[in-house]
């Protein structure tokens, strides 16, 4: 007869399929493990000579890339404290827009460093309070390390040194290429007094040619063939709708008895008249182009081609607001004439080919636009894609000036010097906290030593070259030459390259609070898990649109 196991008393307390893990070993160190695991499949892509990822999502797509943000996104990470870790990166791209992998391979480190603290005896509250006191102790030390302030955000030649530093990462080979295409985006739509907005400059991807063929328009580019005949207007007033550009129908049904042949020429010439005498009043009113949000319909097209109205369709409702932003236009619901307010204005809307593919380009001639768009060429579909990330980053990188003009010396130059004054900083601290502290410190170490990982250098050389480099006050601008054979420093001013202070800044702010939200953990209760039908496989999630 089998001996009767008693359940435990907590088991007895939950309902039935309720999963417990308590203590060090069952709890703390099982979610230690699963976000350094993560750490370790992330910290290979950082850097210019980051490795990329191949990921295949939920849907069959594929995924070729470095990119933290993209490849954490599509991998659907289900443990919850590596969750955690995710979700820290995901508010750092909300946040700045890039620097997820800093963020990642921080945590990352900080939990594995934790893990031998926890081994040697402390406890989790006495690593908490030392990795606090540290990040504090940090982010006053990162304010000191402010190497250069740009001076004037529309000044290219100022802003376009960040923008390579962040792209070089993604697309190390093309970033002096993309990061003026970049810089050059960006100065035609710097606004004077409001803040600068992402979404003001867009990308449009057409297959074909090469990464340098890439080419950057004031307004906005759509891979669309235009309606009407007319292919080219110049100093277009465009009257934009949201609804179909065709004859209304009624809300119901009728019948119409028509007895003759006349009777069914004087209902079609009515028809007709109608339509053109709508057609009249918009080219009266100056309109020689239409974009529409529906289907044209052939009479109307008739009579738009007979006044010389070019009509484009636009099938998607962003589209047509962002080219109603680009164009200053209001989109008329109804089919009405719209009044001169509601009017948009383009120097000249054009059919264009890119390549063998059929554009229309409504390009702007003015000083400060609203728009514009960089059509990025590539020979394949996952070049382009990590292309749209590098330049996504680039971006992120101007919006981040514009709201801190201050920068930090890259490659390595601030984590190693973070290292040095934080071990300073843990050696003259007393409690059993000192010793988080230093392994705060050596957290930051992580950083040289992936990037000579990725670069092929040896790592304990690297590391004793820059320590050696940072050993006085003024020393903070040597990083690591990711160019040479050899581990080689080299100062990161005359080379220009720079981080934003505010990447760095919410960075670490966001590593340390998920490293400390892992470790504050005791207990991991998970619920039995619900019924119901599964979705099905290869389905998109309608919440992901």
């Amino acid at each position: 007869m089998a001996m009767h196991v008693p359940k435990s008393y907590f088991q007895n307390m939950m309902k039935d399929g309720t999963k417990h893990l308590s203590g060090m070993h069952e709890a703390v160190f099982s979610n230690l493990e699963a976000c350094t695991e993560l750490y370790k499949t992330i910290k290979t892509c950082y850097g210019p000579k980051g490795l990329n990822k191949m990921v295949i999502n939920h849907l069959s797509k594929l995924f070729v890339t470095n990119d933290a943000a993209t490849i954490i996104k599509e991998l659907e990470v289900q443990h919850p404290a590596a969750k955690m870790i995710v979700m820290a990166s995901q508010q750092q791209e909300a946040e700045c827009g890039d620097g997820t992998n800093f963020v990642m391979i921080l945590a990352g480190a900080l939990l594995e460093k934790a893990m031998d603290l926890l081994e040697n005896g402390l406890s989790p509250s006495e690593v908490i309070r030392g990795y606090e006191m540290a990040s504090e102790k940090c982010l006053e030390i990162l304010e000191s390390l402010v190497c250069y302030t740009v001076k004037d955000v529309k000044s290219p030649d100022e802003v376009a040194p960040l923008v390579k530093t962040s792209v070089c990462s993604k697309q190390d080979g093309y970033e002096d290429f993309l990061a003026g295409l970049i810089t050059d985006a960006c100065m035609k739509v710097m606004p004077v007094q409001r803040t600068f907005s992402v979404d003001s400059v867009r990308t449009c991807k057409i297959l074909g040619a090469g990464v340098l063929s890439s080419t950057c328009f004031r307004g906005m580019v759509f891979r669309r063939n235009v309606e009407s005949d007319i292919t080219s207007v110049a100093d277009a007033k465009i009257a934009v709708y949201s609804c179909p550009f065709d004859i209304g129908t009624t809300e119901t049904k009728g019948t119409i008895l028509i007895k003759n042949a006349e009777e069914l020429k004087n209902f079609s010439v009515d028809e007709e008249k109608l339509i053109e005498n709508q057609l009249k009043e918009l080219a009266d009113a100056g309109v020689n182009c239409v974009v529409s949000g529906g289907k044209v319909g052939d009479m109307v097209l008739h009579f738009a081609n007979k006044f010389n109205i070019m009509v484009v369709r636009l099938m998607s409702k962003w589209d047509l607001r962002r080219l109603c932003k680009s164009i200053n236009a209001t989109a008329q619901p109804n089919l009405v004439v719209p009044t001169p307010e509601e009017l948009g204005f383009c120097s000249l809307v054009e059919l264009d080919e890119v390549g063998d593919t059929t554009v229309v380009v409504f390009r702007q001639e003015r000083d400060e636009t609203a728009m514009s768009t960089i059509v990025i060429r590539g020979s394949t579909d996952n070049i382009m894609d990590d292309i749209e990330r590098a330049i996504d980053d680039g971006v992120n990188s101007v919006k981040v000036i514009t709201r801190d003009q201050r920068c930090l010396p890259g490659a390595c130059a601030t984590e190693i010097e973070l290292a040095k004054q934080l071990m300073q900083y843990g050696e003259q601290t007393a409690g059993m906290e000192q010793y988080a502290i230093k392994k705060f410190a050596e957290a930051f170490e992580v950083f040289p030593k992936v990037l000579a990982e990725n670069t092929g250098l040896k790592a304990n050389e690297v590391l004793a070259k820059m320590y050696n480099a940072h050993q006085g006050p003024e020393d903070i601008n040597y990083g690591l030459n990711l160019e040479a054979d050899v581990p080689e420093v080299m100062d990161t001013m005359e080379r220009k390259i720079m981080d934003p202070f505010l990447t760095k800044h919410w960075g670490i702010k966001f590593a340390v609070n998920a490293a400390n939200t892992v470790l504050v953990v005791d207990q991991i209760i998970m619920a039995k898990q619900a019924g119901g039908p599964k979705p099905r496989q290869g389905q998109a999630d309608p919440d992901d649109e």
